[in-house]
């Protein structure tokens, strides 16, 4: 019997803990404020020892990290919410976060913003703070920003065939020109390719495109914009027309990934974000830097973009500790050690433009260049079936697009309409 009663106590406890209740320890009540994320080995590191330096001079709280694998992320989360265990804070990326803002789970931190004297939204980034906003109310505090306007380039490859570094005024004549000369076949089969790019966004936006009519409240798919069709015909050109880039298939049989292919020396330029940086650090065997992403052929810009933070559910019973919690999770510290270690570019200004990023001698050198590159960045709709319509309507036929088996605006003509109707809630 005594047995059955400990084990019975056991259990209770730990439904208590995971329930977000005060629990005693040491003598004394302890509130557990429970942290889901994900991320790779080296920023649950820093998330790790963000937290422990704050429980240290914060008795009574402990707190509870969490990692959720990436893929599975929203689902758990969810479940979690349903079954009336979720966490107290969660990370989010800024398309995940339309997915939350949809179910209703947020908190709204307005009115501790307001009142907190020593916390300054005007620190961070407006374009990463607006959508985190929806009418009006912030749910979610910045952690990262993270356009997509680095072209990494092989400074060795561009010295070997005498072709001049690009800049950060270039545009897409420029590109091609580079990448032709920097594009290698031996025995006719490309052994160096020059530029490769995912982020089909970028040629739209910097083609004076768009892909939906209002971003905070998408009604219509405008990917049938001839500005947005000629802006992917490039992109897919770049593959079938100049054969600078390599295709699906061309990376299949070369056995590596675009970033791969960088550092063995078989792609003189690529195209993505910050967070390449990291793995490009280990590159020995030639030097590297990054220019922004190429102006369009009427000179304008435009760039996807990512970024993340911190937000705190409605179901938690320590909103004022959490929030205590949220602003140290996005805090100076945290940001600036993913700023030294090239993981994310800081959604506060003062450390982005400060000694430990824009000041940085560490690589990428020009860096600094996406502090400006904030100011021309479009988010992807917020809507919570985006991820839904660009995954299984979209991309399919982008897919043919880059095989050459469709045109862009035959692509286009497929999924528009299909597409409509789901950000109607017609479908």
């Amino acid at each position: 019997m005594k047995k059955r009663l400990m084990f019975l106590f056991v259990v209770f406890l730990g439904v208590f803990i995971l329930s977000g209740c005060t629990v005693k320890t040491g003598g004394r009540d302890e509130k557990v404020i429970k942290v889901a994320c994900w991320g790779t080995p080296e920023e649950l590191d820093i998330i790790r020892k963000t937290l422990v330096a704050w429980e240290k001079v914060n008795p009574g709280i402990k707190i509870k990290l969490e990692p959720i694998v990436y893929q599975s992320y929203v689902n758990k989360i969810l479940t979690r919410i349903a079954g009336g265990a979720a966490p107290d804070i969660i990370f989010t990326e800024v398309d995940i976060f339309a997915d939350f803002c949809d179910k209703g789970a947020f908190l709204d931190l307005t009115s501790f913003i307001k009142e907190d004297d020593l916390f300054d939204i005007n620190n961070y980034f407006p374009e990463v703070v607006d959508r985190f906003t929806v009418d009006g109310k912030i749910y979610c505090i910045p952690r990262d920003t993270a356009p997509f306007a680095c072209v990494y380039y092989n400074k060795g490859l561009f010295d070997r065939y005498e072709v001049l570094y690009p800049n950060d005024d270039w545009d897409w004549n420029d590109l091609l020109e580079k990448a032709k000369a920097l594009t290698i076949s031996e025995n006719g089969r490309v052994s160096q390719y020059g530029f490769f790019a995912w982020a089909w966004q970028n040629f739209i936006y910097s083609n004076g495109g768009s892909i939906v009519d209002n971003i905070k409240n998408p009604t219509r798919c405008t990917l049938d914009d001839p500005k947005a069709i000629e802006g992917l015909q490039f992109h897919a050109d770049l593959v079938l027309k100049h054969n600078v880039s390599p295709s699906q298939t061309a990376l299949t049989n070369l056995g590596a990934g675009a970033s791969q292919l960088f550092m063995q020396q078989k792609l003189a330029m690529f195209s993505s974000g910050i967070w390449e940086t990291p793995l490009f650090r280990k590159i020995k065997d030639f030097e590297w830097d990054v220019v922004m992403f190429p102006k369009g052929p009427n000179g304008k810009r435009g760039f996807g973009t990512g970024g993340s933070g911190y937000c705190i559910l409605k179901t938690t019973k320590y909103p004022k500790e959490a929030w205590e919690v949220v602003k140290a999770l996005s805090g100076d510290y945290g940001q600036i050690r993913f700023a030294e270690e090239g993981l994310a570019q800081p959604a506060n200004k003062k450390i982005a433009y400060g000694p430990h990023w824009a000041g940085s001698d560490k690589l990428p050198l020009n860096k600094k260049m996406l502090n400006e590159a904030v100011s021309y960045v479009t988010y992807n709709p917020f809507h919570p079936k985006w991820r839904q319509i660009r995954d299984l309507l979209i991309t399919p036929e982008l897919d043919l697009m880059f095989t050459g088996d469709i045109t862009a605006e035959v692509a286009v003509n497929r999924f528009i309409d299909k597409a409509d109707k789901m950000l109607q809630g017609k479908e």
